[in-house]
């Protein structure tokens, strides 16, 4: 349904091919992070790497934002888990770097603020239902991956909704 979707949403342009992409990525991740609880390395290294071809002929903005949005995309997180003594994975810091480089670094930051948001509702609902238990490691990648489509696709309104509110 995404791959469908995705035309839809944005049109029969060649960032098509990055949102495609983008797509088959997330769904590993949450493939994998749903039953393995681990985001693998060879996995964000192979898309990271197909991102950089991607975005040197379809750019989403200067290459420099791009190396920006993986610095930012790679320290909050990374801050996050140092702080919180491994809160959160290895796999979710270097997912956010991978991130960042799509998104560049405004995007990332709303992605993260999203995939909090998203994570912090599933647990809660989790919870409830007796599904997660406190204290016990539960999947962050499904809540960063539906974020990173969101925002994806809708973030530039995101952002541009949200700062009219105060500008």
């Amino acid at each position: 349904m995404l791959f469908v979707l995705a035309p839809l949403l944005m049109g029969w342009t060649y960032e098509l091919v990055v949102a495609w992409t983008f797509i088959s990525m997330l769904i590993i991740i949450v493939i994998s992070d749903f039953h393995y609880m681990i985001i693998p390395n060879k996995i964000l290294l192979f898309f990271l790497g197909l991102f950089v071809i991607e975005r040197f002929f379809i750019p989403f903005q200067p290459i420099p934002e791009h190396l920006i949005g993986v610095a930012v995309g790679f320290l909050i997180p990374f801050i996050v888990a140092v702080i919180s003594k491994g809160g959160m994975g290895g796999g979710d810091v270097k997912l956010f770097a991978v991130l960042g480089f799509v998104l560049g670094w405004e995007l990332v930051i709303l992605t993260f603020f999203l995939s909090s948001l998203i994570g912090m509702i599933a647990a809660l609902i989790g919870m409830l239902l007796g599904k997660v238990k406190r204290g016990v490691p539960f999947p962050f990648g499904p809540s960063i991956a539906l974020a990173a489509l969101i925002t994806y696709f809708k973030g530039e309104q995101i952002l541009h909704w949200y700062f009219s509110l105060f500008f």
